[in-house]
């Protein structure tokens, strides 16, 4: 009896390792229609598995199967049981050849096919039996070709006609007939229609598009050419060499420079998007020679003298990013090497030494003044020095000029656009206390890598943000990344309905799937902000954001934010640290000279532009808020706090004076005797204890839930540290604990966790979480001496 042969797991492959293993996905087939071959086969050849196999599919083993190569295909769709009792039963057939143009259906293909053109297709042989369902074994390669909605969200801006596509370089995809939607036709003739960029006004039943430009997608270079003459020559090899269709363009070498472009260097011409290829006006036979070349070119193919020659290697070139090349053919530039099967993850050794390689400042010098810009309109405000001061010194608003922090803006800008035009995805973590400027710092970076996209002097790329205190549990953050990778626009159609389980299963799929994801090629940019928040039991939310970067061909790029540096090592499991990778920042607290900067910064933006500025603080009273913060936190947002309302004490129109120490001392002092700060102090001591150990185990874990067996452990070995001055140094009994325990729940100190499932469990179990705040109780209760200032690390 022959034994039943047991179905391998599919793997990915990759350069890195061969068995990882990657979701399958599950295509729906479609009831009444049947797909059956047209003639006989063309030619056979041996599989490669680097380019014969769907990206779901196992290809281990299958370099030595044929692969029967056919011309056309047809679609039978049968009639409904209605029709056919009405005796109105016709049965519908399509045909689909190599060289039509169809519509797809990709993983992101929701409100629009994808659009692409059939260069080959073939069935896995020999085929002995006819197989009952032949579509289950048939494969077709599409050619595709890109939307404007398909292309990164973050580009330089361009204007298209209505329905207009643009070719892919060389970006294919295998699929089944059953993603085949319907057929289209793409035509040079211009539409009279122009949608001046708005890429909202495509028809979604639209079949007929079109294009006269070739993109390359990851880099948002836009070529000109004639899809009517691609096709010609492609369909004249007599072999169906898919190579054909491919655009091929020679890189410009860094040394080489141009008459052209030395002049360019010295000031770009107005009006040049920069993101098109340009012919220069000096060569006006320059066409006349490629129409020559190119009829050369045709006759070497159709005698099979020259198979090798490309069309496009002596027709095109890549234009440089905001410059004008000039177009010559006078020499053929050599084959480009074809790339290896497999790309080197975001963590691997060839992915490092990349990296390595190319780091330097190439990208980002010369910079323009960093955070010299202030984005803050204060034209509505009155002129007056002390009204701008107390606008500006507010927390809430978030101008550019943010110095002290130049160095760690350069290098996670540099990371980042390593990450984007190596065209690989990875992680970078940015760690430090509230109040360091994280936040800001990033959100600068975000903002400067866009105008160098809009700009074009890196990739385009998709950017979404993703604040675990804004949404409403961790695994909401699915359906967020979800409409960024998908191209849902959700200022034109809002937000998603979509569960969580959905967008996983979606965004598993979108990133195992190789080509069937999609034409776009770009990279997306996540940040996830307040990281803490995302933390799980299970921590599968942020295991799931650090490994889809390390999947090839992802270019998912996380910038991870949190507010403790050691959160992967002292709450990350071994998994999820290890997809988080070695790329780390660590934004260290103020001191007080960088927060005098901070403030004196903010106190020129007020009064400039005044014609009678007049002085709203003074040195020594910025000087002594910041030396009175720098010892506690050196979190910038206190010491802006306590400068606004001693400007607000002093503000008193229209005789307001300049605030001095005394204001600054007044409002610390008043800051001291705050209710929080009061009650801290009229707790007993075995209390202040118990805060004291609840706030040092949230530092040490990094999450804001702890068990309260933790808070009963670390109790006791605090209480001989601060007793040491009072007179009993006794350890209080597991009963006293949990009459403290009660007090400060019953003053909503400290909150506990609740529930059917939370009484089962054992009161050391159940977690508790600090409802004060953790810098008022450091604050509070550093100043008890310098015992309790020791052991709570200020």
């Amino acid at each position: 009896m022959a034994l039943e042969k047991v179905p391998s797991t599919p793997v990915r492959r990759s350069a890195r390792h061969n068995n990882q293993p990657v979701v399958k996905a599950t295509l729906a087939n479609r009831p009444g229609v049947t797909h059956k071959w047209l003639g006989a086969p063309l030619y056979t050849r041996t599989m490669r598995s680097d380019a014969d196999h769907t990206s779901t599919e196992d290809s281990e083993g299958d370099d030595h199967s044929e692969a029967i190569f056919y011309d056309g295909f047809t679609r039978q769709k049968e009639a409904s049981p209605k029709a056919n009792r009405k005796g109105k039963g016709k049965q519908d057939q399509e045909v689909y050849r190599i060289g039509d143009t169809v519509l797809v259906n990709t993983l992101t293909s929701i409100r629009y096919p994808s659009v692409g053109v059939i260069i080959s297709m073939w069935q896995e042989g020999p085929v002995i039996v006819p197989s009952a369902r032949p579509e289950l074994t048939m494969k077709i390669k599409i050619h595709w070709f890109l939307r404007p909605n398909e292309l990164a969200k973050v580009r330089a801006s361009r204007s298209q006609l209505k329905n207009e596509i643009y070719y892919s370089l060389s970006s294919t995809a295998v699929v089944t007939p059953n993603e085949l939607r319907s057929p289209c036709s793409v035509t040079e003739n211009p539409p009279a229609t122009k949608n001046d960029g708005d890429e909202s006004d495509s028809d979604d039943e639209s079949t007929e598009f079109y294009c006269h430009l070739a993109v390359n997608p990851t880099k948002g270079l836009f070529y000109p050419f004639e899809w009517h003459r691609r096709r010609t020559v492609a369909m004249k090899s007599k072999t169906q060499d898919e190579d054909m269709w491919n655009v091929r363009v020679s890189e410009p070498t860094p040394n080489s420079k141009t008459k052209l472009q030395a002049e360019v260097d010295d000031g770009q011409e107005s009006g040049d998007s920069g993101d098109e290829f340009v012919h220069d006006d000096s060569e006006d036979n320059s066409e006349d020679d490629c129409e020559e070349v190119i009829q050369e070119l045709e006759d070497i193919q159709e005698e099979g003298e020259d198979e090798d020659l490309e069309l496009d290697d002596m027709v095109l070139r890549t234009p440089s990013k905001r410059r004008k090349r000039v177009l010559n053919i006078k020499s053929t530039p050599s084959r480009p090497k074809k790339p290896s099967k497999t790309a080197p993850t975001p963590h691997s050794k060839a992915a490092l030494r990349l990296r390595q390689k190319n780091k330097g400042p190439r990208h980002l010098k010369p910079l323009r003044p960093l955070f010299s810009q202030n984005v803050i309109d204060l034209s509505g405000l009155p002129k007056d020095a002390h009204l701008r001061s107390m606008h500006l010194l507010h927390v809430g608003s978030r101008p550019d000029a943010l110095p002290c922090r130049e160095d760690e803006f350069v290098e996670v800008l540099g990371h980042i656009v390593d990450l984007v035009e190596g065209g690989a995805g990875g992680c970078v973590y940015i760690s430090g206390v509230p109040g360091t400027g994280k936040t800001a710092t990033v959100h600068a970076v975000v903002r400067e890598l866009k105008q160098m996209a809009e700009r074009n002097e890196t990739n385009p790329f998709t950017y979404v943000e993703i604040n675990g205190l804004k949404i409403s549990e961790p695994s909401a953050a699915y359906a967020l990344l979800w409409e960024a990778v998908s191209g849902h626009d959700i200022a034109n159609d809002g937000h998603l309905k979509m569960s969580s389980k959905e967008a996983l299963k979606r965004l598993d799929r979108h990133f195992s799937a190789g080509g069937m994801r999609g034409p776009g090629g770009h990279a997306c940019v996540v940040l996830m902000d307040e990281l803490d928040q995302l933390m799980t039991t299970k921590q599968d939310v942020i295991y799931n954001f650090f490994n889809w970067p390390s999947l090839v061909g992802s270019k998912l790029i996380v910038i991870a934010v949190a507010n403790t540096m050691n959160l992967p090592e002292r709450v990350m499991t071994g998994k999820v640290r290890s997809r988080l990778g070695m790329t780390r920042v660590d934004f260290k607290p103020y001191a007080t000279a960088q927060l005098e900067q901070i403030v004196n910064s903010r106190l020129e933006q007020a009064v400039e532009g005044l014609d009678n500025p007049q002085k709203v603080l003074s040195a020594d009273a910025v000087k002594l808020a910041s030396m009175r913060v720098a010892t506690v936190s050196g979190d910038a947002r206190r010491a802006l706090d306590i400068c606004r309302r001693a400007v607000e004490l002093a503000y008193s129109p229209p005789n307001s004076r300049t605030v001095g120490s005394q204001d600054i001392n007044a409002v610390i002092k008043e800051m001291q005797n705050s209710p929080t700060a009061a009650y801290l102090r009229e707790c007993s001591f075995h209390e202040k204890v118990m805060l004291a150990a609840a706030l040092k185990c949230t530092r040490k874990e990094g999450v804001q839930e702890i068990k309260f067996g933790d808070v009963s452990y670390q109790h006791m070995i605090l209480v001989p540290i601060l007793a040491a001055d009072t007179d009993s140094t006794r350890r209080p009994s597991a009963a006293e604990l949990s009459l403290v325990l009660d007090s400060l729940l019953a003053s909503r100190a400290l909150l506990i966790e609740d529930g059917g499932i939370a009484a089962r469990k054992s009161e050391a179990d159940r977690k508790v979480i600090l409802n004060l705040e953790e810098a008022e109780i450091s604050r509070v209760l550093g100043d008890q001496g310098d015992r309790w200032r020791s052991a709570l690390g200020t």
